[in-house]
């Protein structure tokens, strides 16, 4: 990415001086002792920050049907105020990450939370189901801003195996918000209509915005913002996009993060139509399926001080690929639920180890473009999901088969991104 001063880093560079000014901004600590406090504080804000998209999506599930109904919509344009936040989510986090780079992380995080707030209050308001398509998609594009600021923050302040450590810390959090997001929001639902869930929603905003600003450093430095403006730093784009190293990691973990998706979009049916299945049993299912992303990045985050994190990559793309092969095969032959459950259980904690180490790695070399990064690999990983979920739906609904060869092919596609981008040798 050209640049217009001397002083203006590139992606993949660090500015000289730059774990003084780190420090100086409010790096933590990451030794033992009371580092460990303010560390997992710091853990606990960020990943509150990534959750705002599971619980902006998931929460008032439950109450769709009524919410259509009292606002006078049709079927079709109750799901589309689904599809608006997701597509907000996705292409907010292109306009917050060069946002970030270009004026600083807290700033552009405190307008948007308080953006979010706003709209989340209007769209329990709402009064036609035009208005809250609208609300809807600045909720995303806005809510955004949390997900991929988090992850820039994360940037600014460690590398190397302290920021894969870091970012299993992240998922700890991440990983419950899909699974506490539904059961929250039914419990919340009996207490109060779908105008409730979106309250919720906006308190939680002001709660996020409250503590980003008492609490929140500013962690990229005047002198290591991008100088150029912002139109120059949406430039950066370009410069990640050409990056084999960086674009293998994304796509890789993008595919295999669709596997999963297709997993979530698809699985209900096939679980408790096909296999008998009954809702709490899906509900155990579907925890305990969350619950194993957990443990996979908790145990990715202690092996990758030990262990080479670009191997650890590698092999959790070869356990992704293993449990969708392992389903494939499973629904052609016939086997019964234990064994698709044992499959499911791979390819959905698989994204623990890959989204761990790949966010890590892919992030290494953003340096001061962290933002940019961050919103490329939060893109990606949308768009990705939004696709596969569709694709899993194409087959009918009489087999299990059209959900096996999705989740299956993705992992195949993610073997071969990492093959292709990356190549047998390590990356630097």
């Amino acid at each position: 990415m050209s640049t217009t001063t001397e002083a203006q880093p590139q992606p993949g560079q660090e500015p000289s001086g730059s774990l003084e000014e780190a420090a100086q901004a409010g790096r933590p600590d990451t030794g033992a002792g009371s580092a460990a406090p303010r560390r997992w504080g710091l853990a606990i804000m960020l990943g509150s920050l990534t959750a705002i998209g599971p619980f902006s999506l998931d929460m008032y599930l439950p109450a769709l049907p009524e919410m259509t109904a009292e606002l006078g919509g049709t079927k079709l344009l109750g799901q589309l105020s689904l599809t608006f936040c997701m597509l907000g989510l996705a292409a907010g986090q292109l306009l917050a990450g060069p946002l970030s780079d270009a004026r600083g992380r807290k700033k552009p995080l405190l307008a948007a939370l308080a953006i979010y707030a706003a709209a989340s209050l209007l769209c329990a308001f709402s009064g036609s189901i035009a208005m809250l398509l609208a609300c809807r998609l600045i909720q995303g594009l806005s809510g955004a801003a949390g997900i991929v600021i988090a992850r820039a923050v994360v940037r600014d302040l460690y590398s190397g195996k302290e920021m894969t450590r870091f970012f299993s810390q992240l998922m700890l959090i991440n990983g419950a918000a899909p699974i506490l997001a539904p059961i929250f929001g039914g419990q919340l639902l009996r207490f109060v209509s779908w105008r409730g869930t979106f309250v919720f929603l906006a308190v939680l905003g002001v709660i996020l915005l409250t503590a980003a600003w008492l609490a929140l450093p500013e962690t990229l430095a005047p002198q290591r913002r991008a100088k150029g403006g912002l139109r120059q730093t949406i430039g950066s784009f370009g410069f990640f996009l050409r990056d084999r190293s960086f674009m293998g990691f994304v796509l890789t973990m993008s595919l295999v993060s669709g596997a999963m998706f297709a997993y979530i979009s698809g699985s209900s049916f096939v679980l408790q139509q096909l296999y008998g299945v009954s809702p709490s049993q899906y509900s155990f299912i579907f925890a305990l399926n969350g619950a194993g992303i957990i443990l996979a990045s908790q145990l990715t985050g202690r092996l990758a001080m030990r262990m080479d994190t670009e191997r650890l990559f590698r092999s959790g793309v070869l356990i992704a690929l293993c449990g969708g092969a392992a389903l494939l095969a499973t629904v052609l032959l016939g086997g019964g639920l234990a064994p698709v459950m044992a499959s499911l259980f791979i390819v959905v904690s698989s994204v623990g180890i890959v989204g761990t180490a790949s966010t890590s790695l892919s992030m290494q070399n953003a340096g001061s473009a962290a933002g940019s990064a961050s919103a490329l690999i939060g893109m990606l990983q949308f768009a990705a999901g939004m696709a596969f979920s569709a694709l899993s739906g194409l087959g009918g609904e009489g087999s299990a088969i059209p959900l096996a060869v999705v989740i299956a092919a993705a992992e195949v596609l993610a073997l071969l991104a990492m093959a292709t981008l990356l190549g047998r040798r390590r990356t630097r």
